[in-house]
This record gives structure tokens, sequence and C-alpha cells, in this order.
């Protein structure tokens, strides 16, 4: 069996298009072939900035012989019927079978198509493959037609087996396939040709080309951080630069520099943004200072002078880069030193929305309802105003309008040196959270008010002008801002009537859509903690459900019951008692809530649930009072036995008319004490 190798070699593919790129090779290529008839034993995809690769093994020789029998228009059709059956088939009239059936004679048409050699069908899906890639942007050169991210020069494609290997010959354009590559650019750039997979990775990595983007990113790490320790410093964590350097470069060379003392007093996420978002540098960190000192950059080439001439040209411009960061940085200090409510005042001038007005105006609304908020989540109202009031000052800043990743933490530094308080300058910086769902969430109560503010003024204000998500769409980020809401509310265990508090938002919001719209989100945020989503719901059905603290209480002590042999089996008997009631109401056209009466009870089993459901009436009451809602779920869970037990043994409905609607009656019991805790109708199964 032939295992097949695929190299499209170009001029550098973009990094942030590499791994898709990947995937999408292997995807197209392996199901063009399985569509074809071909079998495979395993594929795997590569990716260096210079070449996207597919190595397919044990590959079919060939596809198999096809015989397909197709049933057409009945032998005295219309004659267009027969000529669109003829074309769909490929075949002549004078091939076709008249076969007897149901409704008459009935054309057929027995297709039989042989098997092909690989080879065959690589040559002609691969140009196909090529023509149609999915690239996010493309571009075309010379005078061919054909669409490529960068200039495609050469496609490597042989299939392999005990006998060698041989070429599979086809042409895309100009570019006729072959079995040669190129090294590495500028240190093995000649050509050389290959026999297999592994053939082709031993010639590459002896031409200066590591193959894989995870050998590629753990060498740079390696290095950086073997570098930074025996400096007696550290390299700053990034994942994301990581996989981006690594796809900037086939052979990666490490080199550490140093930062000019000039710009080592600057923040250090300054000094970081500004060196990984201009240079793709990587920031070297002082552990005991917290300072960024050096910085490592990743050359793509080894050098006579082990890098010198690189490191000064890196040095060169990142001191102009970190110049223009120190000139934001000093200019933007005298404005907030000198008057920060400046930068508030000027953002009457900036559009929050045309429908919204401007963003001035919406920290006036945040303000207001920040107040508002304050007391339910243990802060001073004043406090939480005044934070309000700057905690988006910095949104006119020169640094966060060069970098806008840094708003709120730049916000935080100049409040600081505003001479605001403390939990004043950290909300600045904390009023966003938490924009991911991995992100922290704010504990300060200064903090948690102004950002649940930041966020309902958001939904209320979108909700008021219908701009609400739809389907994948979501462009103002209110599926964010929802959760935000709940991780505020639970992660702090606030108390406050959401949908209160909703109504003093952005004038004009439907509240109650709104809150529909939190309930599904926070179903969504509760089903990943193995919550069930109906659990919620018979949750949402009882008082209180606008306070998220107290229905998530709820919802967590149902569901752990609900995990119990007893609690599952008394929703059964719950439910059973339900319908029977139910029926019996129907037909009788009377609600039976009268209360039973002991007195009438004659079975064992029957009295026993009198006595169950005193208890747990007694202490289900007053748990729920105290919103113990454990305590009250497990009372109820008791019940199981008696249920059960009453079920087996009694017939409710008896033949005598007064023992009939004493029982059911009882039956009414067990629907009202157990609807204490829940409304267990909602839950399925």
């Amino acid at each position: 069996m032939p295992d097949l190798l695929l190299e499209l070699f170009s001029e550098e593919i973009p990094a942030r298009m590499q791994a898709r790129a990947a995937a999408d090779l292997q995807k197209r290529v392996t199901d063009g072939l399985v569509e074809a008839g071909l079998t495979y034993s395993g594929a795997v995809a590569h990716v260096t900035p210079r070449r996207l690769v597919l190595s397919v093994n044990g590959l079919t020789a060939e596809s198999p012989n096809t015989r397909e029998e197709r049933k057409g228009p009945r032998v005295d059709a219309p004659e267009k019927a027969l000529e669109g059956f003829l074309r769909s088939t490929g075949l002549a009239k004078d091939q076709l079978e008249a076969r007897d059936d149901k409704k008459g004679q009935v054309w057929f048409a027995v297709i039989e198509k042989p098997g092909r050699p690989a080879a065959e069908i690589i040559a002609e899906l691969v140009p196909d493959v090529v023509r149609n890639f999915p690239w996010p942007k493309s571009m075309r050169w010379g005078t061919g037609s054909l669409r490529w991210v960068r200039p495609l020069h050469t496609i490597l494609c042989i299939l392999t087996d005990e006998a060698g290997a041989e070429v599979v010959p086809f042409s895309v354009d100009t570019i006729t396939s072959g079995d040669t590559t190129r090294g590495h650019r500028f240190m093995a750039p000649d050509a050389f040709s290959v026999t297999s997979f592994e053939d082709y990775a031993a010639k590459l990595k002896r031409a200066h080309v590591v193959l894989e983007a995870a050998e590629r990113a753990d060498a740079i790490w390696n290095d950086a951080t073997n570098q930074a320790f025996a400096a007696g410093l550290e390299v700053v964590d990034d994942k994301g630069l990581l996989a981006e350097v690594a796809g900037l470069v086939e052979w990666p060379v490490v080199l550490m520099g140093e930062i000019a003392e000039d710009f080592l007093d600057l923040p250090p996420e300054v000094l970081q943004t500004s060196m990984k978002e201009h240079q793709k540098f990587f920031s070297v960190r002082n552990g005991a200072t917290g300072r960024i000192e050096r910085f490592v950059t990743v050359a793509n080439r080894e050098t006579a002078d082990q890098g010198a001439t690189i490191l000064a040209g890196n040095a060169k411009v990142l001191s102009a880069r970190l110049a223009d960061a120190k000139f934001f940085w000093e200019n933007d200090l005298r404005v907030a030193t000198s008057d920060i409510n400046t930068w508030v005042q000027s953002l009457d001038n900036v559009t929050f929305h045309n429908k919204l007005g401007s963003q001035l105006e919406r920290i006036e609304r945040i303000k207001a309802l920040a107040g508002e908020i304050a007391p339910s989540v243990g802060a001073d109202a004043e406090t939480a105003a005044t934070a309000a009031g700057v905690a988006k000052a910095d949104l006119s800043s020169e640094m966060v309008y060069e970098f806008p990743e840094l708003q709120g933490l730049m916000g935080r530094y100049y409040a600081t040196h505003a001479g605001l308080p403390a939990e004043v300058a950290a909300v600045c910086e904390e009023h966003y959270a938490p924009l991911g769902p991995s992100d922290d969430v704010p504990t300060a109560p200064v903090s948690v008010a102004v950002a649940l503010a930041d966020k309902i003024d958001l939904l209320t204000g979108f909700w008021a002008i219908e701009e609400k998500p739809t389907g994948s769409k979501d462009p103002f980020a209110l599926r964010r801002a929802a959760l935000g809401v709940i991780r505020l509310v639970l992660e702090n265990g606030a108390r406050m009537n959401l949908s209160e508090v909703l109504a003093k938002g952005y004038p004009g919001a439907d509240v109650a859509d709104l809150m529909s719209f939190i309930y599904d989100r926070l179903k969504v945020y509760l089903r990943d903690q193995g919550i069930r989503h109906d659990v919620i719901d018979a949750c949402l059905a009882m008082p209180g459900a606008d306070d998220l603290a107290l229905l998530v209480a709820r919802a967590r002590a149902l569901n752990d019951v609900l995990a119990t042999e007893d609690g599952e089996n008394l929703v059964q008997g719950f439910k059973r008692a339900s319908n029977i009631l139910s029926q019996a109401e129907a037909a009788d056209g009377v609600e039976y809530s009268f209360g039973a009466d002991v007195k009438f009870a004659e079975m064992d089993e029957e009295k026993a649930l009198f006595a169950a459901l005193t208890t747990a009436e007694g202490a289900i009451s007053p748990a729920i009072e105290a919103e113990d809602f454990a305590g009250a779920m497990g009372a109820m869970a008791q019940l199981r036995g008696p249920v059960d037990a009453f079920f087996d043994a009694v017939q409710v409905n008896a033949e005598s008319e007064i023992l009939r609607r004493n029982r059911l009656n009882l039956l009414s019991q067990i629907r009202a004490i157990c609807s204490q805790v829940a409304d267990l109708t909602k839950l399925t199964g």
C-alpha cells in the first residue's frame, strides 16, 4: 500500500493562517480520496512559513470496481424525461434495460465503473484542491489564473511503496509536480529530491528547516527561558505570541537583548504590549521587581557574529518604538495629575452609539446606576459613583489611543498618579471584567458595583434600541455582558432583585425579555457546572427567581437531591400523584385541596404517609423561609419511602367515594408540600 507525500512550496504564509490551512489541506485531500473510493490508514498535515505538507500513509493502490443500478422513467414516458435520465447516467438509450415494474415497464441503467489507480485519482484531485483552496485572502501573480495566499513556486507530489517512489504527474497553471523541494531560504536554498516522507523530513532538517510547528515552538521557549534563567530573569509567558513566532521562522534562533535604561521605568504592561504588537518580541522580567528589563527576539537564521548585528538592529528599532511609548506616558501623566476629569469631559465628543449617545452620557448613566447598586454589594454609594465617573477616563489618553488593549489598565495607573483612592483606581481596570469565561471576577465591592452598572447599561441600552443578538451574530458582545452580570452576582454572593435593577438602566428596555435572555445564559453557565436545564426551569417557576443567588442556591440543592436514588424516585412518585390528581380533578370538575383527614385512613401505608407529610411540612416550610434549600430538599427526599409504599399498597380510586376523595386530597398534600421546593412538573424524564 503506497504512501502519499504532498508539499505546496510558496512564499511566506501569514502565521495566523497556517494552522487552519494545514487542517484544510488534510481534510480536502483525504475527503477527496475517500470519495473516489480510496482508503488510507493515517494522515498528518504539517506547516512552516513556506510550505504546506500532507503525508498520507497506507493508501490503497487503486479504487474498487463499482456497479450501480439506477431506476429511470417508464418506457412510455415523454422523450424529455428519458433524455434527462440519459444525461444523468452518461449512457445511450441502447445501453438501458427495460424491466417489468408494478407500474409497467421501466428503464433501468446499469452503470459500471472500473477501478482507477491512486496516482490517476490524485492527479485530478490535487489541482482541484489547489485551485479551490479556502484562503481568507489570496493573490494572483504573473500571467496565470491561479490564486494562492502568496506566489506558489513548486508542488512536490510522490507515491512511495516497496518498489520506490514515483512522481504523480499533473500541472497547475505553469507549475508541474515533481519530487524536489528546497531548504531554508538563506542557509540551504538549493533544490533536492526526496523519496519518502522520512527522507523528506530528514533532508529538511539538514537543510535547516524544522517541519513541526510544535517542535519550533518548544525550541524557542526552551532557548528563551534558558537564556533568561542564566541572567537571573524570567520570560513572560505568552502562548499566543509563541505560536505566532513559531509560524514566522523555519529555523528558529533565539537572541536576547537589553532594553535601554531610559525605558525601564515605563509600566511593564506598556513595554510588553509595545514589544509584542510592533516587534513580536518576548518580554523578559526581573522576578523580584516585576520590571521588564530585556527582550527576546527570534531570528530565522544563524549568523557568523552569533546574531550581534540582528540584535543591534532590533534594539535600535525597539528604542524608537519605546520612545513613542515614553512620550505618550509622560504626556498622559501630566494630564492625569493636573485634572483627570479633563479626559472625562472630552468623551462628550466621542460617540458610544448613534442611538445611545456619547461616551460621557454613558458614563453619567453608569454613575447613577452604580450608586443604586452599591448597597446591594456592600459598597459605599458615593465612592461607587466617583469611581464610575473616572473609570473610562483613559479612553481619552494617548497611550490607550495607541494601544486600545491597555484600556482600564492604564486608567488604574493614571488614577493612582492623580491621587485617587486605591479602590477607585482599581475600578478603572476591574470594571471591564470578566471579559471571558476564564477571567477572574472582581471582588472589591466598589469594583463589583461599577462592573455591574457598566454591563447593565450596555444590555438595557441595546435592548431599548432593539439591537439584540441574533443567531451567531453578537456585534456588541451582549452575551458576554450577560454572562458577566451572572458571574459578578453569583461569585460575589450578591443579593438583589435583578429585574428591579434592570428597570433602573437605560429607559425603554423590555426588562422581561432581557431577563429571559439572562436566564438562557444562566442555563448555559450552570450546564457547564453539571446542573440540568430542566432543574433551572423548575426553580425559575418559584418566587424570588429574579434573585440569581437565591435561584442558583435552590437549583444546586435540587440538582444534588436528584442525583440520589431517593430524590429521583420521589420525583417519579410526585409525577404519578400529580397525574392521578389532575385526571380526577378534570373528571370531577373540582380541585382537591380541602385537606385529607387521617381518620379516614384504612391502611398502615396510608397512615404512614399522613405522618410523613406532617413531618415533612414541619421541616420544609421553615427551611424554605430560612433559605436552607439543601435542608428543604433533604426533607422532601425523605418522603420517597412512604410515597412508594402508599402507591404499592393503596388503591386511590376506591369504590367508596369518601375514601377516594380523602386519598385524592392526600395526593394534593404531596403536590403542595413538594411544590414548595420547586415546580417538579418542569423536570423531564
